[in-house]
This record gives C-alpha cells, sequence and structure tokens, in this order.
C-alpha cells in the first residue's frame, strides 16, 4: 500500500487504460453512501480491467474495505480525523486534512477524478476533470431534519456547490434524483447522468429454517409474525409514522400483531439522529413487547429476516433512490414505502406506496399485508422480479461511461 509524501509530482507510469483517481475516504462509512461506493468499487474493476483506479484513502477507509485486484492502487493520506466521522451533521474536516488529500491527488495525477459521494468531498486541484456522485437534494430540501444548526447548513452548501462548480459530470443513482438535482441544486439536465443501485448478492430469498433460526438470535419468539425497516434513525426517515401506524394495528390485534424490527444501529450515527425520541414514542404508545432493536444486522443475517417478514417499511420524506427496500425486494418481501422516490417505478406492483407523513395509509398498507396471505405472495413475487433486473455491473458500466466522457 503506497503511502501519502511530500514530494513533488512525478511522471505518470504507462498504462494501456484510464487512469481514474478515486475518493476512497467514505468506504468505512455504514449507511448507503458507504455501500454504493464499495459495491460500485467491486464492478468497476471487475469490468474494466485496463484500467488504473488510484484509491486515495485514509487507514479506517482501508481497514474496512480491503478488496484488492491488479487495478487498483492504494495511496494512504493521513488524517487527524477519519473523514467517515469528521463529515458529521455537526462536524467539518480540518482545511489541513482535505489539503492532504488535494496534494495527494495532485502528485499523483490521475486523468480523471471520481467522487463516489458528495458527503466526503474534498478541493481537487484545479482542472483536473471530475465525476461527483449527488445521491439526492434530502439536505437542501429538509434542512431541519437533517443539518443541526446554521454552521452545518452553511458546510454543508459551500461544499456542495464547491463540488458542483469542479465537477464536469454529476452522477446520480434515479432518474428521480437526476430531476431534484436539476430544480434544486440548478445544475443542466446535460450535465447529470445516472447509475442506478442495486442489490448486493446476500439479498436473496431463503429457507424457512434459516429464517426461523434468524428471527429468534433477535428475539422473535416461535410462530411471530414482523414487518422490518432497515437504515438510520434520523428525522427525515419518518419513523414517528411507523412506530404510530404500527400501534394501531397492536391496538386491533393486542398481542397477535405482527412485531416491528427496527434495524439499524442507534448510537454513534454521523448524522442527525432522533433514536431516543423514537424509543420514548415507542414507551409512550405502550408497544415495547412488540418492537425490537437488534441494533446493527450483517447482510447474510438480514436477508433471512427480510425473507421472513410480511413487508419492509421504507416510509420517509424522500429518498434518492431507497436502497434498503429494494434489498427487502431481492429477498421476494414487498415493501411499504415513500411516493417521494423512485421506489413506486423501480418495484412497480411490488409493494403499496404512500405518501411522507400519512400515518393512516401506513398503518392500512400494514393491515393489507398483515391480513392477506396472497396479496404478501402477489407483490413479493413482483418485487423480487423488479430487483433482479438492477445489478452493479449495470450501475458500473453508467458510472464508467460518465468517467471517461468527462476525461
Amino acid at each position: 500500500m503506497e503511502l501519502d509524501r511530500p514530494l513533488a509530482p512525478a511522471p505518470p507510469p504507462a498504462h494501456s487504460g484510464v487512469r481514474i483517481g478515486v475518493d476512497a475516504t467514505c468506504w468505512a462509512n455504514g449507511r448507503g453512501y458507504g455501500r454504493f461506493a464499495r459495491e460500485l468499487m467491486r464492478a468497476m474493476t471487475a469490468i474494466a480491467p485496463a484500467d488504473e483506479f488510484l484509491c486515495f484513502g485514509d487507514e479506517r477507509a482501508f481497514e474496512a474495505f480491503p478488496h484488492r485486484t491488479a487495478n487498483i492502487r492504494p495511496i494512504v493520506v493521513s488524517q487527524s480525523q477519519s473523514p467517515t466521522v469528521a463529515a458529521a451533521a455537526d462536524g467539518n474536516r480540518t482545511p489541513r486534512d482535505m489539503l492532504r488529500l488535494t496534494r495527494a491527488v495532485w502528485r499523483a495525477r490521475p486523468d480523471v477524478f471520481f467522487s463516489p459521494s458528495v458527503y466526503t468531498y474534498f478541493p481537487l486541484p484545479p482542472r483536473l476533470p471530475a465525476v461527483v456522485t449527488i445521491h439526492d437534494t434530502i439536505a437542501e430540501r429538509f434542512p431541519d431534519l437533517t443539518l443541526p444548526n446554521a454552521k452545518a447548513r452553511v458546510f454543508w452548501r459551500a461544499k456542495v456547490g464547491l463540488a458542483i462548480r469542479q465537477a464536469r459530470i454529476v452522477l446520480t443513482v434515479s432518474d428521480y434524483s437526476a430531476r431534484s438535482i436539476a430544480e434544486v441544486l440548478d445544475v443542466p439536465a446535460d450535465r447529470i447522468r445516472v447509475a442506478e443501485e442495486a442489490p448486493a448478492s446476500d439479498y436473496r430469498p431463503r429457507n424457512t429454517a434459516d429464517i426461523s433460526a434468524a428471527a429468534l438470535r433477535v428475539g422473535i419468539p416461535a410462530g411471530a409474525s414482523w414487518f422490518t425497516y432497515v437504515g438510520g434513525f434520523n428525522p427525515h426517515k419518518r419513523l414517528d409514522v411507523i412506530v404510530e401506524a404500527h400501534a394501531r394495528i397492536v391496538n386491533e390485534l393486542g398481542s397477535a400483531a405482527p412485531l416491528l424490527i427496527l434495524v439499524g444501529s442507534n448510537q454513534g450515527d454521523v448524522f442527525l439522529g432522533e433514536a431516543a425520541r423514537i424509543e420514548a414514542m415507542i414507551e409512550s404508545l405502550g408497544t415495547r413487547s412488540l418492537v425490537r432493536w437488534p441494533g446493527f444486522v450483517p447482510d447474510e443475517e438480514l436477508a433471512r429476516l427480510h425473507s421472513g417478514a410480511l413487508g419492509a417499511l421504507l416510509v420517509s420524506e424522500c429518498e434518492g433512490f431507497g436502497l434498503p427496500a429494494v434489498e427487502a425486494a431481492a429477498c421476494g418481501t414487498p415493501v411499504i414505502a415513500t411516493t417521494e422516490s423512485p421506489l413506486p417505478e423501480l418495484l412497480a406492483g411490488g409493494g403499496i406506496f404512500v405518501r411522507p407523513g400519512d400515518v393512516d395509509a401506513v398503518a392500512e398498507a400494514l393491515r393489507r399485508l398483515a391480513g392477506d396471505r396472497i396479496l404478501r405472495d402477489t407483490l413479493g413475487r413482483e418485487a423480487l422480479a423488479r430487483a433482479k433486473k438492477l445489478t452493479w455491473s449495470s450501475c458500473a458500466s453508467a458510472a464508467l461511461d460518465a468517467i471517461r466522457e468527462a476525461a
């Protein structure tokens, strides 16, 4: 692994393909940004063996994602704090740390630079062709739900603004996000390209024995049914709507009601969180005995929980893509998802889609999936068929096309 040192720029080595610089600092992120960056890197290096990927990151990033191929050149850049942590909702990176990354890129002289997420963006050397990925415009549309104070909003706007100015092409993950980026961030449509995400290979239907074992491991009693939620416990995810709708079903069915499984870490989140508020809400609604908080669940285990679920919930104010719902669909599970997303199109016929904040609609969707086996099976089959059409190889091809166009 190459270490960053303060050397004068050297002539680039001979190489038959494009030398692509990559911001690897978000590889350690445990949320959708990190998943996108890691899965895309696996797929791009596999389908572009002649290209060289110069990956710039801190030690934490390379430890979190030790994927290595002959066309990956890791370049470790010392940081006083890992960008995965420093680029938090209420934090910011030091100019010195960002300058170290900028200088490392300048010395390596890639043909083009790719940032898989604006979340960890850092200033690039002048005139370097670049592609930056903006997943959504949630922070711009809902600043009160995503950024904790005025300072954080100023830093976010400055970072995104610089990224857009330095990038020749803006990559995003859905046509829905592309339209929003053009409208909200005023990026010309002819500068935007789309590379749709996909479920990881672990997400596929599982057998009954595996499902039952996984359910017991997270405290689901034998014979019980459940719904899953996977993601952060952040205001814009509208967990308040989910737990209130679930409480209505509990009031109707009592102890026979389906459980609610809330998957994700409720501690140490670098984004604006409200796990404590949601816990208090569950307590006040009297549904604690029918809610489980298993914390982080590995993909293999999560696929088993999804496979046995009545449905998966993602009813956010907005989603740029909605990968947790697509991963559940890849397990043959119907979804209850927000209309403010590409999911009604991506998973058409594979779920029930509701307006953000509509507790009545979510409760009715829970009621229908809990009580109608034929409906569940029909929606689940279509959800699976739709999810199978999405692949990381296709995503990587689209991203590489954008990178080569910028170069």
